[in-house]
């Protein structure tokens, strides 16, 4: 029981914080496998397949809250999905598997660190920008075994391509086709998810029914993007040792 307990604790808040923003939590989940020291095969399987559940009802909870925006959505995920796929099928070696995934918690650090603000004015990008964005995401996700939405919501503020909320709501669905595209690049058995993978779905959907409810109506608190920002921080600093 304490053990089991170990991994649902966190993994319970990892999605809670992540799905008020409309993420799957993916770099979460693999932060935490990190640090428990879970092996390495197991962890783009269990983080893929928990982020699709929590992703499914971020994207339905934006969805309903209307910011959802088809025209900037579409090009970025129709050019991420077969990346993903890709990518998701690559087999890397353990060593350097561990040193991509660090990079990627860094930047999921400095996303919960540092919050971009809306623009104001927000344009639609030319087309090639977001096939090529989609892409370089698409892939990336793929083979690290994340959603993509550490890399999609900063970008999309920053560049002013739409509003926070709207961030949000696409990046909830393009996450859930990333991953989906990721574990069918995978393809992995049963056993290549953790032993405890059901007992982690029920946490992660509860945490995640919540967190995608409040997040989609109110900001999420900067005082739990700090805590997990740590969790990030020893996460990456483990594996780049």
């Amino acid at each position: 029981m304490t053990d089991t307990l170990l991994y649902i604790v966190p993994f319970f808040i990892v999605a809670l914080l992540y799905a008020a923003v409309g993420h799957g939590g993916a770099s979460g989940y693999l932060a935490v496998m990190a640090l428990l020291g879970v092996e390495a095969v197991l962890l783009r399987p269990t983080a893929l397949g928990l982020n699709v559940l929590v992703s499914t009802l971020g994207t339905i909870a934006f969805f309903k809250a209307g910011y959802f925006r088809a025209k900037l959505f579409w090009p970025l995920a129709l050019a991420a999905i077969p990346f993903a796929y890709f990518g998701g099928s690559l087999d890397i070696h353990e060593a350097l598997f561990r040193k991509i995934l660090g990079v990627a918690l860094a930047i999921a650090l400095l996303r919960l660190l540092i919050s971009p603000e809306d623009k104001g004015v927000t344009k639609l990008p030319p087309i090639w920008q977001m096939l090529l964005a989609g892409a370089l995401m698409g892939f990336v996700s793929g083979l690290i075994g994340v959603g993509g939405g550490i890399f999609l919501t900063p970008l999309v503020i920053f560049l002013g391509w739409a509003p926070t909320k709207t961030a949000a709501a696409i990046s909830a669905p393009f996450i859930l086709l990333n991953s989906l595209a990721g574990l069918a690049g995978l393809r992995p058995a049963m056993d290549s998810f953790h032993p405890l993978f059901m007992n982690l779905a029920l946490a992660v959907l509860l945490a995640g029914l919540v967190g995608s409810c409040w997040g989609s109506r109110v900001a999420a608190s900067r005082q739990i993007r700090i805590a997990l920002a740590m969790v990030l921080s020893l996460a990456a600093f483990k594996l780049f040792l």
